[in-house]
């Protein structure tokens, strides 16, 4: 997963030399998670592909501004948060998502498993306990320990408060460390679950 550092450095070589090979890795990037965060509000793949695609049109339009921008990552999802809104309307479903369209689906697993030195066996059991996770919590929890945001930040992106963004990451916890695949077998993963951003 690309840090916000890194992303920061793109976008000024990006900004300050108008740097094609910095802007296609950015894309590269963080291609898959915006668009399956897109695909979450819109339910169309294209339309979603469609929607990232405009989002990195306009970043290389606008890209002697983006040094300036202070949280570049949360500035993605929130940019591809609005395009997919806006593509909505234009579409004439000018209505929110519920909390059910809100659901992404997860493609890798939610921390660094090179870190943990995981098996295959565990990150299956873990997938598998998210993916029961009701749809408005899993996609929460995904923004939090798959893409590193921080509560503020997914509470701002989700038009939430920081108190829900905590309930939920509470009831995914919760369920994760409960799950049958998953109870007592590893307790080394419950500091890592329980960690607070």
């Amino acid at each position: 997963m690309i840090t916000n550092s890194q992303i920061q450095d793109l976008l000024n070589e990006i900004a300050l030399n108008n740097c094609e090979k910095a802007y296609k890795k950015l894309f590269m990037e963080m291609h898959e998670s915006l668009t399956a965060f897109a695909f979450s509000i819109l339910k169309s793949s294209e339309d979603a592909e469609e929607v990232v695609s405009d989002f990195f049109v306009s970043i290389w339009q606008r890209r002697v501004s983006l040094p300036a921008i202070e949280n570049p990552r949360l500035y993605f999802f929130i940019g591809v948060k609005n395009t997919s809104l806006n593509k909505l309307t234009s579409n004439g479903r000018n209505r929110l998502p519920s909390d059910i369209e809100w659901e992404t689906s997860l493609k890798s697993v939610f921390f660094n498993p090179e870190e943990l030195l995981l098996s295959a066996e565990v990150v299956k059991k873990i997938m598998a306990a998210v993916n029961e996770l009701p749809a408005r919590c899993k996609t929460i929890f995904k923004l939090v320990k798959e893409e590193g945001l921080k509560y503020a930040e997914v509470a701002k992106l989700l038009d939430i408060s920081v108190k829900t963004v905590e309930a939920q990451m509470a009831i995914a916890l919760r369920r994760i460390k409960t799950h049958s695949e998953f109870k007592n077998q590893f307790p080394e993963l419950h500091s890592l679950l329980t960690q607070k951003k």
